[in-house]
This record gives structure tokens, sequence and C-alpha cells, in this order.
């Protein structure tokens, strides 16, 4: 019999429980009893390994192609950074120098900001999406140790050539020979995108986001090269950062649907982002160039074709620009909002709205803010698995009661007008459902039809 597919091996969860389970088994159990004081046995200390635990990690290696014993699952994406920079910056005999993206998640930047503070490393910060300026500060440093990457960015939806600057750092040599380059791949998921193969020495991925998909966790996990896989191993059991058995066990369980998951919910962000963009009018126009859609999804995105060249599909994070942060505000805050709910995050089943600035990244300094350029009106959208119908009506009345959009009515049909920019057009909700998947199935499709094919016939 072949390889099953990676979906195939999502659901078919391998475990050895002797009594059938047709699910594996929590071990809710903190020790386990020694049968012998000369022969070691596979676990006595949930600390330090537990079997729920175990095959969630087995899970996590067939995601992402890779042996078992290089995956470990912690409690949060936080403690995975922390983990990983714990092991790299510990390993070093002077101060190590970071170079890291300058548009990052807010708890990120906060670790970065308390490492540099107390000397423990040294931060530098840069445009990673645009290649050439990475490649000359890079070579403009003495030594480089450690490089932290995301693509996309987030929620600036900036892309970051992964293969590109992988290459180069594994090719540069020189005093920076061992420099180690981490991946944050929380917002493709190992479904999308495997920056391993690309030539990444560690990738992490928030667990609570798309690999359990309901939030109704916390985890973490890491995916090491052989040779710094031992090293994590050590600080994790050191620290006792372990996932618990039974949130394992609940990761085990959503990761079963990942792959359905993650399809609806981008097929609904491709939908969304078309129809914001094209019909509600959120993009620069002679009248208001402030208005914007930002979607890697989308070909009007500048890195649309870099991005669709490495990774399987676009995610489905996406994040809109109204030119006016009172605006943006009143429309996060629209009591008619019954759908959308307002909360940090994102890769869940239900669809979530926030303002940044105001939220998961008002941890980062207003001023720095500004000097990177970050909108404070930027407007956070993160699909969910819902009738995208439903997900546009909802937006619409929000826009509306913000005064942002107004409808008219002619004849059979309801046009919008954004009053910002003049735009008008007819809408159409629930008549590009079947164009926009046609889209996805067009630029993404190829690729994901190997771990989706019992989806990708069904043209949802």
């Amino acid at each position: 019999m072949s390889k099953p597919s990676l979906n195939t091996s999502l659901v078919s969860v391998s475990h050895n429980d002797k009594y059938g389970s047709s699910v594996p088994p929590l071990y809710q159990s903190t020790t386990f009893k020694a049968s012998s004081f000369d022969q070691l046995q596979e676990y006595d200390y949930t600390r330090s390994g537990n079997p729920t635990r175990t095959v969630l990690q087995q899970q996590i290696a067939n995601l992402y192609d890779v042996a078992p014993e290089q995956v470990f699952a912690v409690s949060s994406g936080m403690t995975a950074l922390d983990i990983i920079l714990r092991t790299l910056i510990d390993n070093s005999d002077h101060i190590p120098t970071i170079i890291a993206g300058d548009d990052l998640y807010g708890g990120t930047q906060r670790l970065l900001t308390f490492l540099q503070t107390r000397n423990h490393a040294k931060v530098i910060h840069t445009d990673t999406t645009d290649a050439e300026s990475f490649i000359k500060l890079y070579n403009s440093l003495g030594q480089v140790d450690i490089v932290l990457l995301e693509s996309p960015t987030n929620p600036l939806m900036k892309v970051a050539d992964l293969p590109r600057l992988c290459q180069f750092v594994k090719q540069k040599g020189g005093s920076s020979s061992n420099c180690k380059i981490v991946v944050d791949n929380t917002m493709m998921s190992g479904l999308n995108s495997n920056p391993l193969q690309f030539g990444a020495d560690v990738v992490y991925e928030s667990g609570t986001k798309y690999l359990n998909g309901h939030h109704d966790i916390m985890a973490g996990v890491i995916i090491a090269k052989k040779d710094v896989a031992p090293s994590v191993y050590f600080v994790i059991n050191s620290t006792g950062a372990g996932l618990s058995p039974m949130d394992s066990w609940l990761l085990i369980r959503g990761l079963k649907t990942l792959s359905v998951r993650l399809y609806k919910q981008q097929i609904n962000a491709m939908v969304l982002s078309h129809w914001l963009q094209d019909i509600c009018g959120f993009k620069p126009t002679d009248n208001n160039q402030q208005l914007k859609t930002r979607f890697v999804g989308l070909e009007s995105h500048p890195q649309f074709e870099l991005h669709k060249s490495f990774n399987n599909g676009p995610g489905a994070v996406l994040s809109i620009e109204t030119g006016d942060l009172a605006l943006s505000e009143a429309i996060v805050t629209s009591k008619r909002l019954n759908i959308w709910a307002v909360t940090v995050s994102f890769g869940c089943v239900n669809s979530l709205i926030s303002m940044p600035c105001k939220m998961s990244h008002a941890s980062i300094d207003p001023e720095l803010r500004k000097q990177r350029a970050f909108p404070e009106d930027l407007i956070r959208l993160c699909c969910g698995i819902e009738d995208v119908k439903d997900l546009q009506y909802d937006l619409l009345a929000a826009f509306e009661e913000a005064g942002l959009i107004e409808l008219q009515q002619r004849g059979n049909d309801t046009y919008l007008l954004n009053k910002k920019n003049g735009h008008i057009a007819r809408n159409n909700i629930g008549e590009t459902y079947q164009e926009n998947y046609n889209v996805y199935d067009q630029f993404f499709g190829q690729r994901l039809v190997s771990k989706t094919s019992h989806l990708h016939t069904a043209k949802l």
C-alpha cells in the first residue's frame, strides 16, 4: 500500500492502546510505575514525557515530514519562542545578535525587547520582506547568530522570500556560519508551508491557532533540525514547559480537521477579500489613497506571485484600512456585528475581528509603531468556516452603521457607495462564491489537491 496522504495521516492517528480504543487515550497521570530499577522505561514523569503528548508530537511530525524526536509540544506559542531563543542563546559564548522583522506579533516584540534590555541579546529589526536590504544589513554585521522570520507578517501581510533568505544565510559562511534560522509559521501552518525544506533550523507555531482551531486550549509546537532538537528537549525538560496531557489530547483532536477547516477558511477569505476590494471599495483611488485591502491571495497584493511560489495557500487572515481611526473603531465596536467576534488571535472556526493597535499589538510602543508605519486604523479579519454570505452581510451592517457605506436601491439591485472615496458597485453577495472558488483553485489548488483531494472535487 502506498503512503497515505497527509490529510489521511492527520485523521488516522496511530497509537498503542491495549484495549483497542478508536481514539488515543488520555494519560492524565503525573507519574508512571517503575517495573525495574535496572531497566530504563519510556515514561516516568509527565514533565519529561507523556504517552498522549507523544502521540501529538507524532502527528506534528507527520505534518512536517520529520522524525517524532524532532517535535516538541509546549504550553503556548510564546513558550515555544522562549524555549527556542533560550536554547540558542544559552549555546552561545557571547551576547548573540538577532535579526528580526519589523512587523512582528506584539508578544514576539515584547519578548525580544525583554532579552535586549537585560543584555541577553542584541536585536536588530529590519524589513525582512525586502531581501536586498536584509542581505545588505546581514553583510554589514560582524556576526549574526539568529535570524527570526515570519511570512506573511501579521497583520500587514508582507511576504518574506523564505527560500532565498534561508539559502543566503546558509551559504554565507564566515563568522556567521553557525547562524540559526527560526521561522514563526503560525500564519500558514505546516499544511501550507514547511520552512524546514528551505533550510530553516527551527520552526514553531502557536498551536492555539489553526492546529487546534477551536480556541479552547493554548499550545505551541516546535519542529527542530536533528542537531538542534536534543538541546531544545533539554530546556523543555528542565523548565517543565511541556504541554499538559489534556491539552495534548485536545490538540490531537483538533489536528484531525485541520485540512477541512483551513480549506474552508481560505475560501471564505478569498471571497471576502475580493468583495471588500472590488465591491466595498477598500482600495486606493484618485479620491482616496488610504483605503486598502491586504491579503496575499489577491492578485493586487504586490507580493502575490512570490507568496504563491512557495506556499500551498493564502491563509485566512486579511486586513483592511479605512484611513480613519475613529471610523475603524466604530466598525469594530458596532452593535450590528453578530457573527464577527471582537477578540485577539486567529485560526478559530468562528470569524474574529480586531484592531491590532488596540489589542494584539498594543504592547508595541506607539512611537515604535509610528516609526514602522503601522496603520493605527487597520482592522484585522480572521475568517472562520461560517457561510461567507453571513460574514459579508454582518460586515456590511457594521459598515453602514459606522457611516462608511451607503446602500442605494436601483430597481431590483442594491448598490454600495463607499462614502470615503466615492466607489460604487452593485452588491453581489451570494453571487461570487463559485467565481472566487475558481480563483483560489487556479492559483493555489494544484498544490493543495494532493492534501485535500476529496474536497477538491466537491466544489464547495
